[in-house]
């Protein structure tokens, strides 16, 4: 009995020692876990600049030849050679091809030799008329018989005529089986092969005059009036988008393309090394305002019940500030008051953002603040 007194004397030392330390885990378990410190968000932004150049519209386009020619042979048959390819600088007279001329050169010879035949009928008509007016003078034959011979050398001589003409014609046949080109310029299409039998007229190559170049762009029916007084034209290629170049509006279509149901405009653009054919390019309109203005993109407004705000950033945190909107310019927004020049706005997740929020800045737009007839000065000047 002493025995069994003296183990559970021993078996509860443990416990009495280990129920501190539970009591320690329970309350440590129940315990709230340190509040971390919020992530900032990354966001894109862009500080605003005022300008008094309004954008009217932009529009992409090509650069083409003012004047592009599609060059045919006068006349019908085989094409035996081709002189050029395509991008091939031709000079004003150069071969571009060349017909089978062999029918045409025998034509040639058939005109010619009608021709020594009816010469020929001439001179004897001549010398009749010279006997028979010996024989007038000494009276041994008549005058009808002299107005007769007259007559005759009269018909010879329009026959001749006749026929100096139709070799005439059939040499400048012979001759329109070589196609040459009639100006200084760029082969830009090739319409027809070697071993092709075409009819006269039938374009076969396609040549673009050295020179004046343009971008031939299109336009909606609602923008037509508006454009056709924009004051300035500025043209950007995509292959140099920091060089503005100074167009000028030379023609505008008066009848829409049926396939697209806009109207074509062709900007005149200067002949500049720099300005090849084909070239990609974006024509903007502008015009000058009285007052500065602020433009922010669409993706910058977040709407709400009351009002547009855009999200502010100030010192590492965003703060929501209401604007009054002055209508629309293309892909942006008019601000007319509630921010300033200077300002940094968020661009980019402006719906998941609120009052306070500490922000990451993933990159800066500058808007452009210089008026474009400097922008075309500064350009043109590179």
């Amino acid at each position: 009995m002493v025995f069994a007194r003296k183990n559970l004397r021993l078996a509860s030392a443990p416990t009495a020692t280990a129920l501190p330390v539970l009591i320690l885990l329970l309350l440590a378990a129940c315990s709230k876990p340190a509040p971390q410190a919020e992530a900032a968000r990354p966001v894109r932004a862009m500080v605003l600049t005022a300008s008094n150049t309004d954008i009217k519209a932009e529009f992409s386009g090509d650069v083409r030849a003012r004047v592009e020619s599609r060059l045919g042979f006068r006349v019908g048959g085989k094409i035996t050679s081709r002189k050029v390819d395509v991008g091939t600088l031709v000079k004003r007279g150069q071969v571009l091809m060349q017909l089978d001329a062999q029918d045409l050169q025998l034509s040639q010879a058939q005109a010619r030799a009608a021709l020594r035949a009816a010469e020929t009928t001439r001179d004897l008509a001549r010398a009749e008329l010279r006997r028979y007016r010996e024989l007038r003078e000494k009276n041994f034959v008549s005058q009808a018989v002299l107005d007769a011979k007259a007559s005759a050398l009269k018909a010879s001589q329009a026959n001749v005529d006749a026929a100096s003409a139709a070799w005439r014609g059939q040499s400048n046949q012979a001759g329109y089986a070589r196609l040459v080109s009639d100006v200084d310029g760029v082969v830009t299409a090739v319409d027809a092969e070697v071993g092709q039998v075409v009819a006269p007229g039938t374009p076969v190559v396609r040549v673009a005059r050295s020179g004046e170049k343009e971008v031939v762009i299109g336009i909606p029916e609602d923008q037509v009036d508006r454009l056709r007084a924009a004051g300035d034209v500025s043209v950007r290629l995509w292959a140099d988008p920091g060089r503005a170049i100074a167009g000028k509006i030379r023609e505008i279509s008066p009848v829409a393309d049926p396939a697209t149901r806009t109207y074509a405009v062709r900007v005149a653009i200067p002949d500049t090394p720099a300005v090849r054919l084909g070239m990609t390019a974006l024509v903007r309109f502008t015009s000058t305002t009285s007052t500065p203005q602020i433009r922010v993109p669409l993706s910058a407004l977040h709407h709400d019940q009351l009002a547009s705000s855009v999200w502010l950033v100030e010192n590492g945190a965003v703060r929501l500030v209401p604007v009054q909107l002055g209508g629309a310019a293309g892909n942006e927004l008019l601000v007319t008051s509630g921010v300033k020049p200077g300002q940094t706005i968020v661009t980019a997740g402006v719906n998941q953002l609120k009052n306070g929020q500490k922000v990451k800045i993933l990159g800066v737009d500058v808007a452009p603040a210089v008026p474009m007839r400097r922008a075309l000065a500064g350009g043109q000047a590179q």
